[in-house]
Parts: structure tokens; sequence; C-alpha cells
């Protein structure tokens, strides 16, 4: 089994990874498996692939100090693009709002109610982007990426996913984000389709998985 350090400390996105990556040769670690935790890292870049490959080499330099060389580290960097918005919240929107607490997606999601307040249904286009960057040390061994299209909505719509999940309309499901299951959501979502990239290389560079 290949030990994976995911760099991130989100649980749900973490669950998110294990049930994608379930049946291949992988043991997915969290941030708690390194004795001294994950550093810090400032996500200055401008845009998804850089901070994903920043977070990536940071957390495999830890994993390698602290666990060994193995240990390949998986970061992922994700966001919303709104068009009406020129592009925003985008690297931002984790912290689009400015909240760091168990508040910060109900905050994310009414700034982003009030930024497009008055913005006409057929202009409030959006798309969700995923780049996962995993690497090995020093090395940054690949990168993948994914999106899907689709608008924000005027009020929130059902209570699961997090981000903005309650507020991304998906067209061809007929619903949000937020009112997919887990592996609807896998099917279709951003995150889906960089995992299903990433689970095509993985499947070409472990043994095991061929």
């Amino acid at each position: 089994m290949q030990r994976i350090l995911l760099a991130s400390g989100n649980a749900k996105k973490l669950a998110e990874l294990h049930d994608l990556t379930a049946d291949l040769p992988v043991a997915l670690l969290g941030p708690e498996a390194l004795p001294d935790g994950l550093p810090e890292v400032d996500e200055d870049q401008d845009n998804f692939l850089d901070n994903a490959i920043k977070k990536a080499r940071s957390a495999a330099q830890a994993a390698a100090a602290q666990l060994g060389p193995d240990i390949w580290a998986l970061a992922d960097d994700s966001g919303l693009c709104v068009h009406a918005l020129d592009g925003a919240p985008g690297v931002y929107s984790a912290r689009y709002a400015g909240v760091e607490d168990e508040g910060r997606d109900a905050a994310n999601n009414a700034k982003l109610l009030t930024a497009l307040d008055g913005v006409a249904e057929e202009d409030r286009g959006a798309s969700f982007w995923c780049v996962i960057a995993v690497a090995r040390a020093e090395e940054t061994l690949f990168a993948v990426e994914g999106s899907v299209p689709g608008r924000i909505l005027t009020a929130a719509d059902g209570v699961d996913g997090f981000g903005y999940d309650p507020l991304f309309y998906h067209e061809p499901s007929g619903s949000t984000f937020a009112r997919l299951s887990a592996q609807e959501k896998a099917a279709v979502s951003h995150r889906g389709a960089a995992v299903a990239r990433l689970r095509n290389i993985l499947t070409s560079v472990l043994p095991a998985a061929r």
C-alpha cells in the first residue's frame, strides 16, 4: 500500500477522497498521522495549481522528516469561480468572508448572495474547480484538475455537502450539490473529475493497482 498524506484538516474532504480511492492500493492518512502536525502554508498563489503544489510539497517535506521518505503527500486547491464576479471568489473561496471557525461556510454563502444581489438568473453562471497535486519529499510527482459548470441560486437549497454546495445548481442533476448523495456528487463533481484523473495515474504508477 502506498501511504499518501492528505494535506488538509477538512474531514469531509478526507472522507470524499477515501470513498473515491477505496479500491486502490493506497492508504490515505490525515494530518493527525504527523507527530508534529502539518506546517502552516500561506496560500498566496494566484491560481489553484500553484497553491496545490505549494501545499503538497510543504506536506511532503514534513512527512519525510516525521514519517519517512516513502510517503507521498496530496494537496488540493479548489474553489468556486463566478462569471459575473470576474472569477471570484476563486482561490479565496474558503476564506471569502474572512471567517475561520465553524460558521465559515454560512458566512461565505451569505457574502456570495450579497455580491450577486440583483444579478439575473441567466447571468449567475459559475464553475467549481479542483486541482490535486501529489509530491514526495522535495519533488512534485504530478497534478490533475477537474471542473464542473453550474449556476448560483438566490437561496440555499439542501443541507448536505459543504462549502458552496447549497447554492450551486447542477443542471444535469436537476439539483444543488447539497441535495446529492456523496456517491451522486462524486460522479459529477469537480473533485470527482480530478480524482478520476488521479486514479488513472495511480493505476499506471502503482504496480498493485494494475
